[in-house]
């Protein structure tokens, strides 16, 4: 079985986590590679039950890619915290608690610092690290790691990307990752450096195109996928001015077309709210539903 993906594959991203099946596809769509994620195929997750990232990320994508005969990708990917002996770790989302709280999983990481160490300036010691493995149906993987080192902050600050965003500063960075714009983020995170050895591994070596084939469609994936993931007020408040900014861009693919119709369509998505989740993450949503974004 060859390793190489060759442009046109369809490709599965192994998750059901809508922000980082956004981040990997953003990832791999200009190389010409088809991506479906494993929600959209109807795929179980599997139990993350491995100690390390390396084995949940190749337990995840040999799943996928038996479940489906197709090429899995899948990402392990956390926050380690030097003076809290790389904690949260493989349990980063798990500190998330079920709803995937991030605010939560903050608030415990400070504490945690603060109960065992104190805080200092700068912060302690910390790294994102990413696993990417990618799987054949035949069980036959490849893995690339990547890592981004820094230190933390708190409070946290910024509204853009996820999870423990807000809180980490790379070295030779002023700004969190949740500061940065997210091409700024992208040009040195953790995912886009594994994603480098992966793209040097398994894409003979060809380059990206110079621009996404459909960009409404790639912003409205992009909106929902942030809604999805929004844990903090300052989250919410960087969502809705997105929000506003593709209305400006693309007014046609608002099918909300009156303030009445918005309002209307607002309050039936509030109304119908799922299970419990961070209440920023629920008005994102029901803002998204709205404006009937197509």
């Amino acid at each position: 079985m060859t390793e190489k993906l060759q442009r046109g594959t369809r490709l599965v991203v192994a998750s059901h986590n809508k922000g980082k099946v956004w981040e990997i596809h953003q990832l791999i769509a200009p190389y010409g590679l088809d991506a479906v994620s494993a929600g959209d195929l109807g795929l179980a997750e599997p139990d993350e039950t491995e100690p390390t990232f390396e084995g949940n990320a190749r337990l995840k994508a040999v799943a996928a890619a038996k479940g489906s005969g197709l090429p899995a990708l899948a990402d392990d990917s956390g926050l380690e915290v030097e003076c809290l002996g790389g904690a949260p770790g493989i349990y980063s989302a798990r500190w998330a608690g079920p709803t995937k709280d991030f605010g939560l999983a903050m608030k415990m990481v400070a504490e945690e610092v603060a109960s065992r160490h104190g805080w200092s300036d700068p912060g302690p010691r910390a790294n994102f690290i990413s696993v990417l493995c990618l799987a054949w149906p035949d069980g036959t993987t490849r893995v690339f790691e990547g890592k981004v080192f820094g230190h933390l902050v708190w409070p946290v600050r910024g509204g853009n990307g996820f999870g423990y965003d807000p809180m980490f500063v790379a070295d030779g960075e002023s700004r969190t990752f949740g500061e940065m714009e997210p091409e700024q983020k992208y040009a040195i995170s953790h995912r886009t450096r594994a994603f480098a050895a992966f793209k040097a591994a398994c894409l003979d070596g060809r380059g990206a195109a110079s621009a996404p084939p459909n960009a409404r469609r790639a912003d409205a994936a992009g909106l929902e996928a942030a809604a999805a993931n929004i844990s903090t007020e300052a989250e919410l408040a960087a969502f809705v001015a997105n929000l506003s900014r593709d209305l400006a861009a693309y007014p046609e693919a608002w099918t909300s077309d009156t303030l009445g119709a918005f309002l209307d369509r607002l309050a039936a998505a509030l109304g119908s709210r799922g299970p419990a989740e961070p209440p920023s993450r629920a008005v994102a949503k029901a803002l998204l539903a709205a404006s009937g974004r197509s």
